[in-house]
């Protein structure tokens, strides 16, 4: 299930075949193993004001196994689902390897989900219990209804009303739990779906879900691990992106994880960061690299020690791209795939596989093509869904009690996407929007990426967004929202400006008629931009 090191692509997905056991646990995988034969190994280095708190593969084994002890007396079971609202911490590890020990669902939660956010998902998941912090506890109270299968509530901040404190928990066990013997194929993580459109769904994922990313994380970090490697994200680990493409994959391999809690994304701290605990891997998200951007010679000021870096979960556009080879000295690594089936696709520098705009190529192990809508593969360069053929073992079991939306969710064998892309002759797919994001404009349909990439050019451009807009005439039109760099101020001269610049770059039809300049734009806790909250605006 391990990538063999073989850096000509196609000779690598020739050799590759998957090899996932039938008995398998992510609990006994990540964390037992290590702590059974180095539990002195660094595990997470948290990197939080300033200093820098190592904790071992032993100590997470040991709170982990309490934790479940104390846990199972009061009531949480296998197949109970147990939610995880924490910030990057070593907590968040031991909470995450107690539940899976027991047999229980986990449901990573944000850190920056609001109440209303929170409610929903804890009563449609019917968790049992939830480990949280003071901060988290808060939220529960505000609640209107308390979800009605919650019992169990876990503070790290302490003993708070009904909520048990986490320290004391672990102190009190009678005993550590043992890592229950679980099949490959048994549920072990929910994980909501961002929800860019419509209620989420809860994406329910089995134990092979980790041993199936695991070509996906080697192959966009150039072979990951290598001698050295210390991993960093500034994702939340509640989502996908955080969770299976850098925290699980890295404990597998034995990799520190750097920990690091900020109230936002900044992104001169960010350097610093980097800089200071040596990061060798980063996944940074397409957003917080254009943030990135605006911070001058970083290579000048900042001592970077960087591998590698990855990016997903938006099209990252070939201005970053460009950007990443000529400020970082590096080819930044995209990649692709959605919570229900992730990793699929993505750029590998030291495999020769790399191209400016595109997401790469497929992942070793997995079968993605563009479909039409009767399921039917397009032609190279013809526009289609981005699709995945089952069985794969990253894909989802299915959407929690939602039959219906699973059933719909596939095209014979395909699971459609609902993004948008193409092939080129050479196997590299291209993104070009969601289904609900692509713009029909005078007859031509138009992906908002290519539109944004081309606005990040524009010297006064810090971050854009692009929307379809209805108009009677041409149904609709293309709209911008902009936030700036520090040192440009909104008007009509720099809108007719920036307007003329993308209109000469790209076509009359993809320039946008309409421009609004804005603070911030609407984003998931992932770093998405919810380009459907910019439509409704007025």
């Amino acid at each position: 299930m391990l990538l063999p090191d073989i850096r000509d692509y196609n000779d690598l997905r020739r050799a590759f075949a998957w090899r996932i056991p039938s008995r398998f646990n992510i609990a006994a995988a990540c964390v037992d193993a290590w702590a059974a034969r180095e539990p002195d190994r660094p595990a997470i280095l948290d990197a939080t004001g300033g200093g820098l708190q190592v904790t071992s593969y032993g100590k997470i084994a040991h709170r982990a196994g309490r934790l479940a002890s104390a846990l199972a007396v009061r009531g949480v079971a296998r197949g109970d689902r147990v939610a995880i609202l924490l910030p990057q911490s070593a907590d968040v590890v031991s909470a995450h390897m107690a539940a899976y020990k027991l047999g229980a669902i986990v449901l990573p939660l944000a850190a920056l989900f609001g109440v209303d956010a929170l409610e929903y998902r804890l009563s449609d998941s019917g968790a049992r219990a939830v480990i949280t912090d003071a901060a988290g506890v808060a939220k529960l109270r505000a609640m209107t209804d308390r979800p009605p299968a919650l019992e169990v509530i876990v503070s790290s901040d302490g003993d708070d009303g009904d909520a048990l404190g986490l320290e004391r928990l672990i102190k009190d066990a009678a005993s550590e739990a043992p890592t229950l013997d679980t099949s490959s194929e048994d549920p072990a993580l929910m994980i909501y779906t961002s929800g860019t459109t419509g209620l989420a769904k809860g994406a329910l994922h089995a134990h092979r879900v980790l041993p199936g990313h695991l070509p996906g994380v080697q192959w966009p970090h150039d072979f990951f691990p290598q001698a050295g490697d210390l991993m960093w994200t500034p994702a939340d680990w509640a989502w996908a992106g955080g969770l299976l493409n850098i925290l699980l994959p890295s404990l597998f391999f034995g990799v520190p994880v750097v920990a690091h809690r900020a109230p936002r994304f900044d992104a001169e701290q960010a350097f610093g960061l980097m800089e200071r605990v040596r990061v060798r891997n980063a996944f940074v998200p397409p957003t917080a690299l254009r943030m990135l951007r605006s911070v001058e010679r970083p290579r000048a000021r900042f001592a970077l020690d960087l591998r590698t870096m990855a990016s997903g979960g938006e099209s990252l556009g070939a201005e970053v791209f460009a950007w990443g080879q000529q400020e970082l000295g590096m080819t930044i690594n995209e990649f692709y795939g959605q919570t229900e089936c992730n990793l699929v696709l993505a750029s590998c520098a030291a495999g020769g596989v790399s191209r400016a705009g595109a997401i790469g190529k497929q992942v070793p192990g997995h079968d993605v093509a563009i479909i039409r809508e009767d399921g039917s593969v397009c032609a190279p360069g013809e526009q289609g869904q981005i699709a995945v053929r089952r069985p794969d073992p990253v894909m989802f079991l299915g959407y929690w009690n939602r039959p219906e939306a699973t059933a719909t969710k596939f095209i014979g064998d395909w699971m459609t996407t609902g993004d948008q892309g193409y092939a080129d002759a050479d196997g590299y797919v291209f993104f070009v929007g969601r289904d609900d994001d692509v713009i029909t404009s005078s007859g031509y349909r138009i992906g908002p990426g290519e539109i944004e990439d081309c606005l990040l050019r524009h010297p006064a451009v810090a971050i854009a967004a692009a929307v379809g807009k209805p108009d009677a005439l041409r149904t609709e039109i293309v709209r911008a929202f902009i936030v700036l760099r520090q040192g440009f101020a909104a008007s009509e001269a720099l809108a007719a400006d920036i307007q003329a610049y993308v209109r000469t770059r790209l076509s009359a039809h993809e320039y946008p008629r309409e421009i609004t300049f804005v603070d911030e734009l609407p984003m998931t806790t992932t770093g998405k931009i919810i380009r459907r909250l910019l439509r409704d605006r007025p």
